[in-house]
């Protein structure tokens, strides 16, 4: 068994006390089964999560250079003004 060291508020620290002397168990104990529950209740994952990546994005079929983009905007927009008429 290891030994080991742990700081607790106090206030937490005389809730557990106080309950631990209720029902006969020691801080020690308290704290072992609290561990193995909280592991139970959070099991370790049987795979390995996959690596986290940016979602891409669907851009449609229009493929338009960067460096074109404000000619096509600007055709865009003179094509609209036309249409209005």
């Amino acid at each position: 068994m290891t030994r080991t060291q742990i700081q607790l508020p106090d206030e937490l620290y005389d809730r557990a006390k106080r309950f631990g002397s209720a029902r006969e168990l020691s801080l020690a104990e308290m704290t072992r089964r609290g561990l193995e529950m909280f592991l139970a209740r959070f099991p370790e994952a049987t795979r390995p999560r996959r690596k986290w990546q940016l979602p891409r994005a669907n851009g449609g079929g229009i493929k338009v250079p960067l460096g074109r983009l404000h000619d096509v905007a600007a055709e865009e927009e003179s094509g609209r003004s036309l249409r209005r008429k």
